[in-house]
């Protein structure tokens, strides 16, 4: 009879799951954002919601869970019901810096969560004080070589995403340069035009007045592909150094175990919600672009989220840091 009424409850579970996908969505939905009201992270998901909310015909409500760098957020999502009614709004930091920087992570980002869109991304960019004498990435890379000892580059902070993309950079070219870590990023920019510091390694945003300004010089964009708000400047990739890539980035990712036919209503609303004249201009705004097509499926995403977890750890592990 056990046997009989187990298998009884598996065939009505798989008979209903269609069922419930079919349906989805009939209610309000939930998007986590795993930072605080105000930054970048949480504008991109207002950004998003309303028309993500006129695709799915719900309303997505934004619920801001700060904390452990973005771990409190995410574990919210991975411990919530996997029926598409709550999602997350996931980072490099939420989903691959904290996987080495914590020795204790609260999830294993790899494993507990359904991968469903990748959405857009932000690169951080090579910006050097004015007079610096190089003009391109190569005659940074020989001048860098020459002059390591007596060097320093600044960051927004210890483990920030500006010190850790400043330490795979300078790892990939070869050169150990003195860290000067700074309490944000507008006191690094202020050192760096005052010329006190040689370059860090900033966003896009943070870069944009200053190179406007003429106050600094920008060397290279940490992406494959050149930004639509900086098109003159060239990638590292084009300057010689193949495949580099640093950026901050944002997907969607519901918990573990949700229906693919919902991952699919998901990922398939995300896309059209990113594609609208309303999202384009304010990624643009932001410093971010939009994941091209071949970037954007959970398949992708799945295999993105582990390489950048091994990426993000050998600048982590190189520079010792390490977070209770």
């Amino acid at each position: 009879m056990l046997r009989l009424s187990t298998a009884a409850v598996t065939v009505l579970l798989a008979l209903a799951a269609p069922a419930a996908a079919q349906d989805f969505p009939n209610r309000p939905i939930t998007m986590i954002v795993p930072f605080a009201a105000g930054g970048g992270n949480d504008v991109l998901g207002r950004i998003i919601a309303p028309p993500l909310a006129e695709i799915l015909r719900q309303s997505v409500i934004i619920e801001n869970v700060a904390g452990a760098g973005g771990m409190t957020g995410g574990n919210r999502v991975a411990k919530a019901t996997p029926d598409g009614y709550t999602f997350g709004l996931g980072t490099v930091g939420s989903h691959a810096f904290n996987q080495t920087l914590y020795k204790r992570p609260l999830y294993d980002a790899a494993n507990d969560f359904a991968p469903v869109a990748m959405i857009a991304d932000q690169p951080l960019l090579l910006v050097v004080r004015k007079d610096l004498p190089a003009g391109n990435l190569q005659e940074f890379i020989a001048y860098a070589r020459a002059n390591q000892s007596k060097m320093q580059y600044g960051s927004a902070g210890v483990g920030s995403a500006t010190h850790l993309g400043c330490i795979l950079f300078n790892s990939a070219i070869g050169v150990d340069i003195t860290h000067v870590p700074y309490r944000g990023g507008a006191p690094a920019m202020t050192d760096l035009i005052a010329g006190r510091i040689d370059y860090w390694c900033p966003f896009s945003t943070t870069a944009m007045p200053q190179i406007n300004g003429d106050t600094i010089k920008p060397i290279a964009m940490f992406a494959l592909q050149r930004l639509a708000v900086l098109p003159n400047l060239p990638t590292a990739h084009e300057q010689g150094l193949a495949h580099f890539e640093a950026s901050t980035w944002n997907a969607m990712f519901a918990p573990k175990g949700t229906p693919p036919a919902i991952v699919k209503k998901l990922h398939d609303a995300m896309v059209q919600a990113v594609a609208t004249a309303a999202v384009a201009p304010r990624l643009r705004e932001l410093g971010m672009s939009s994941a091209a097509p071949d970037r954007r499926s959970p398949e992708f995403l799945a295999q993105f989220v582990r390489s950048e977890i091994a990426k993000w750890a050998i600048p982590i592990k190189a520079a010792g840091i390490s977070v209770d």
